[in-house]
């Protein structure tokens, strides 16, 4: 499995949301950037990000995965 992969994927699945993934085999580290993202409580934005994730990560492709979320203000200060 590829970052790109994993990007294009997750991008797809929420339009508007700007992801940055670094990582590569089954380990990743997802930088998601949308402002209503990251509004919801830690554990919806998991949620959300998970159940697209979660057949990858049933069947091995994916192993680990840490988030951060950001708000597009706060990527844009952070760059």
């Amino acid at each position: 499995m590829q970052a790109l992969d994993v990007k294009n994927f997750l991008e797809e699945q929420l339009p508007g949301v700007q992801v940055e993934v670094e990582g590569a085999g089954c380990s990743f580290q997802l930088n998601l950037i949308d402002d209503a993202l990251a509004a919801l409580s830690p554990v919806k934005r998991q949620q959300q990000i998970y159940a697209h994730l979660n057949p990858w990560i049933a069947d091995g492709s994916i192993h680990a995965v840490t988030m951060k979320f950001y708000s597009r203000a706060q990527w844009a200060e952070r760059s």
